[in-house]
């Protein structure tokens, strides 16, 4: 008796998101499905490329397309499709051309490696297959260019400004219109300006996941994107310090006040690991980002420990998750990375998991 693409479907049901809590067929994530005789392959696209469970969603599809009587072969392609999480209550913002999500990287202080994190993220969610951008709006210390070995000038095309590519990323940062040592020196209409110049005068292509690497603190710029675009949500950098963790508290309340929810909080620093004796060392503390995330009813991303090589990376411009994807470091930031997807899927199905809490 041959084989039925109900019965395929009927078989699929059992496979679910862990996350939306739904099973694929439901969820319309089985985009074809084509029999041939007892060989039988489908197509299931899923909501980000960096998916956490990508490969135990097509290991179960596989499981049950195989136990039909009668299948000799199955084939599971897996694809993605990101939507985008953007929310009616975020009012008359407007989104971005080209740009599906925008994620703000920010820290309460200087110094926790935001925008080592920042670029980190987008090179991991860009090697997972996503297509993504950085945007430096950490103005007064825009060093995203120097991170990725990037030295060039933004170039027009037509009426919009070309951004720089490196590394799958297509890259904006005011340190492409300034010299290496030149201060800048803005007020806050200013730096709005140039916030709202960066967003709707760049030529953006088909972004997935824009990152944009915030100043640290809670100021203009933070206001000015609340302001300006729909935002997908927030990544909050901190150490386990106590004084970092102070400062952490003020900037995730400040983020859900401008009622952009927060994805989660990343530890940084979180110990020291000895390459060569494998002794750990708590140098800022232990377990601060994780207790204040709990306390604060966040997601708990991840702990990226003290490693010199992501050090040397931002000096080199080789990122660690590219220089070395397989250490402690980069494994951490690639785990964060698709955590952070996850969140944003959650998000654009209208799970709102992520925090909207009003402080």
């Amino acid at each position: 008796m041959a084989i039925s693409e109900q019965q395929v479907l009927d078989a699929l049901r059992v496979v679910r998101d862990p996350d939306l809590h739904k099973d694929i067929v439901t969820l319309n994530f089985v985009k074809s499905v084509r029999i041939d005789g007892p060989r039988i392959a489908v197509t299931i696209e899923l909501t980000t490329p960096a998916c956490p469970v990508k490969d135990l969603l097509r290991d179960q599809a596989h499981a049950a397309i195989a136990a039909l009587p009668g299948v000799a072969a199955v084939d599971v392609t897996m694809t993605a499709q990101v939507r985008t999480a953007n929310r009616p209550e975020q009012g008359p913002r407007t989104p971005i051309d080209g740009v599906r999500n925008v994620i703000a990287v920010g820290a309460g202080k200087g110094g926790v490696g935001k925008t080592t994190l920042s670029v980190n993220l987008a090179v991991a969610l860009a090697q997972r297959g996503s297509r993504v951008a950085l945007l430096d709006a950490d103005v007064y210390g825009p060093n995203v260019p120097i991170m990725l070995g990037l030295k060039t000038q933004l170039e027009a095309d037509g009426e919009k400004i070309r951004p720089a590519e490196k590394y799958g990323l297509q890259v904006v940062s005011v340190g492409f219109m300034t010299q290496d040592d030149a201060p800048i020196i803005w007020r806050g209409p200013m730096l709005h300006g140039a916030i709202q110049q960066f967003f709707r005068d760049v030529k953006w292509n088909d972004v997935d996941y824009l990152i944009v690497d915030m100043p640290p603190g809670t100021g203009d710029v933070a206001l000015s994107l609340s302001q300006t675009v729909p935002v997908a949500g927030a990544v909050v950098v901190t150490t386990p310090q106590a004084v970092s963790l102070a400062d952490t508290t003020r900037a995730i309340k400040m983020y859900q006040k401008l009622n952009i929810p927060v994805i989660g909080l990343v530890e940084n620093m979180s110990h020291f690991a000895c390459t060569a004796c494998g002794h750990e060392s708590d140098i800022f503390g232990k377990g601060g980002g994780e207790r204040l995330a709990a306390d604060m009813a966040v997601p708990f991303l991840g702990r990226v420990p003290i490693y010199e090589p992501v050090r040397a990376g931002g000096d080199n411009g080789r990122p660690i998750v590219l220089a070395e994807p397989d250490s402690p470091a980069a494994l951490a930031m690639f785990g964060a990375a698709e955590r952070i997807a996850q969140q944003v899927s959650i998000a654009a199905y209208g799970k709102k998991l992520i925090p909207l809490t009003a402080v």
